[in-house]
């Protein structure tokens, strides 16, 4: 491997997948530039001078959306005009089921498609990470969330990153999108008490009312434009949308994901929720 060799650049390569996609590839001896605002390579979505550097060298792209949906056209453009031959974008399962949750991920679909180039969708479930890594880990230990019997099949966010790597790296995948989940739906209750009989913890499940949970959310001074996101993004899952297990995993790797059990094993003796 040589330093000019063609690069795959990995945008938020810092984050949940992207952290595990760059040493994914990094282990099968692919150059790999990982972007974010402050790792190796520096990308921000706001500032449009960092792009065209991030891009140099790169023959494909893992993106990850912007949250401003009228920069996504514009960096994909700049990207093709770069030399990128293949996208792999991160979206939402559901997005086209789910309203306004991210906009963002709408736009970086239709960029791709629009490309001219190379591009799949991954159109992912939650992370089962989402319980030990940010989002849900203190409501997880508070014990507040507000969903009730409705199950979801959480994927975990190596199975993204192990999917993401074959896309990126191996012919076939050309206008596919894949829906990715885990092997079985589980209620947060469920999940809540596996994690608790885990780690020995007396985690205790209150299902919040929507207003209760849009009311903690705002004291804890998030954006309103994040709480609305977030209000969408349960209504969509207590409606059902993302309930049902896919089979993007199997198609991909050619093997089941990872279950939720597996993960929680994992996250447990590593210390997440110590």
């Amino acid at each position: 491997m040589t330093t000019d060799a063609p690069s795959i650049l990995v945008m938020a390569g810092t984050g949940k997948t992207g952290r595990r996609l760059v040493r994914t590839l990094r282990a099968t001896g692919r150059h790999v530039r990982a972007a974010s605002r402050s790792g190796e390579v520096r990308f921000d979505w706001s500032r449009p001078a960092t792009w065209r550097p991030a891009l140099a060298g790169a023959s494909a792209v893992y993106l990850l959306a912007p949250e401003d949906p009228a920069l996504a056209a514009d960096f994909v453009a700049q990207a093709v005009d770069s030399g990128v031959g293949r996208f792999v974008a991160l979206s939402g399962r559901g997005i086209d089921q789910i309203g306004d949750f991210s906009p963002g991920m709408v736009a970086a679909e239709e960029a791709v498609r629009k490309s001219g180039v190379q591009w799949t969708i991954i159109r992912a479930n939650n992370f089962s990470q989402n319980f030990s890594e940010d989002l849900w880990r203190q409501p997880l230990l508070d014990g507040r969330l507000p969903m009730g019997a409705t199950p979801e099949p959480f994927v975990d966010a190596q199975d993204i990153a192990d999917v993401a790597a074959t896309l990126l790296t191996s012919p076939g995948h050309h206008e596919q999108v894949y829906d990715l989940s885990g092997p079985r739906a589980l209620t947060f209750a469920t999940a809540v008490a596996t994690i608790a009989e885990a780690t020995g913890r007396p985690i205790r499940y209150v299902q919040l009312t929507p207003e209760q949970y849009r009311a903690e959310l705002l004291a804890e001074g998030l954006p309103q434009e994040v709480v609305t996101a977030m209000d969408v993004l349960f209504a969509g899952m207590r409606a059902g949308h993302l309930a049902e297990p896919a089979d993007g995993v199997r198609r991909v790797l050619g093997r089941d994901p990872l279950d939720f059990d597996t993960y929680v094993a994992r996250a447990a003796a590593a210390g997440a929720w110590s």
